[in-house]
């Protein structure tokens, strides 16, 4: 039996229908992650160029449009836990470049930037009441890593009662098999995996 059909036998991997009032959540495409000066960093030019593109028809029409970026405090250095599993982490001080969003994603002045601590979005911040207070259903969700933050924070806003909508060009990681694994995971337990053409077509017809 394939691992396709194994999953499908459990009763996983079924898309479901999509809202009428999605949000984008921009997961950590800052400095820290997109420029490759920095060791923390991949290219991810591609992914953000789509990413841009997406949030520009969202925009448009008036949906939210919501960047995260993880930066911590001197004093949070030595005594978070996820620190000393990925220290390379340790850079992304609050103040520093590293933590400013990529101005090649199209962030304009005064879209909110919700800054966390952690992996997933939601953790410790209030993404999910600002979703809910404009009325969001859909939370689509792009950024890096695919592996990491991108896929805590797609756990985290299905366990919130949002659907979630995953395009996979739009979402980056330092390497291709950890991102595969988890869109494949994602796909058959969490949202539903898609790419940037597809949702495009779907904003433009709310």
């Amino acid at each position: 039996m394939s691992q396709d059909e194994i999953y499908e036998k459990a009763g996983f991997g079924q898309n479901g229908p999509r809202g009428s009032r999605p949000a984008i959540v921009i997961v950590d495409f800052s400095y820290g992650f997109t420029d490759t000066a920095y060791p923390t960093a991949a290219d991810m030019s591609v992914e953000i160029a789509r990413t841009r593109r997406l949030a520009e028809v969202a925009r448009a029409r008036g949906f939210p449009i919501i960047y995260t970026t993880i930066a911590y405090q001197p004093w949070e250095i030595e005594i978070l836990p996820w620190l000393r599993k990925a220290t390379g982490m340790k850079a992304l001080l609050a103040g520093s470049r590293l933590v400013e969003i990529d101005v090649t994603t199209g962030v304009e002045p005064g879209d909110p930037v919700i800054v966390k601590h952690g992996a997933s979005a939601f953790h410790g911040t209030n993404l999910a009441a600002m979703l809910t207070a404009q009325g969001v259903d859909t939370v689509i969700v792009t950024g890096a890593t695919t592996s990491g933050c991108v896929r805590a924070t797609v756990v985290d806003a299905v366990q919130s009662g949002f659907i979630v909508l995953v395009p996979r060009d739009c979402c980056a990681d330092r390497a291709s098999d950890p991102h595969e694994a988890s869109l494949y995971d994602i796909a058959q337990k969490y949202g539903d995996v898609t790419d940037a053409a597809d949702l495009i077509g779907w904003l433009e017809r709310l």
